[in-house]
């Protein structure tokens, strides 16, 4: 919870990658608040009673949302989605934007990648930002798991990981209210 205040103020790209690992710890412990923490806010070493109660609210809540939003099993929370939308949002204006060229040219690097990427998932629905997310996320878990990743496949985590920490900081601008497009 402390960490997500963060990650959302900081950097909304790792923000949602971030709530989507926390959306797989609670499927991991088959929404048991008992469990996630036992086995997560516990591991806390320091934490005030107020701090680990306001954490374990946050969990609770958390899985409340994901049993009521039947993502108990897969897919992502609605406030998760609502990220990914105003990203998406985002990305259109930038893109229609003349003062945003050094984003379009970011953009048009990666989108080869994000092309192939999305034609190998089978999930033609899945817009740009979504299938960039899907891309980062599945590369982090590889990498949790310590499996190999291809050198073609490197290239292309690059290439979405600078337009998405670009993407990233004009988020923060427009927040700060200091994009103007």
């Amino acid at each position: 919870m402390l960490i997500a205040r963060q990650k959302k103020q900081e950097n909304i790209a790792e923000y949602l990658l971030y709530m989507w690992q926390v959306e797989d710890i609670i499927r991991a412990c088959g929404g048991d608040i008992d469990l996630i923490r036992q086995r997560i806010i516990d591991g806390y070493q320091g934490l005030s009673p107020e701090i680990r109660q306001e954490m374990t609210d946050w969990y609770d809540n958390l899985c409340e949302m994901m049993r009521i939003e039947g993502v108990m099993e897969k897919g992502h929370l609605q406030i998760n989605k609502n990220v990914i939308i105003e990203l998406t949002d985002l990305h259109q204006r930038l893109l229609k934007s003349t003062r945003e060229p050094f984003y379009g040219a970011a953009f048009f690097k990666a989108l080869p990648h994000i092309v192939e990427l999305r034609a190998r998932s089978g999930n033609a629905e899945a817009g740009e930002i979504e299938t960039c997310f899907n891309a980062l996320y599945g590369i982090l878990l590889l990498r949790l798991q310590k499996k190999a990743v291809s050198s073609d496949t490197e290239k292309a985590v690059q290439a979405i990981t600078q337009f998405l920490a670009l993407l990233s900081e004009k988020y923060k601008q427009e927040r700060a209210g200091e994009l103007e497009l």
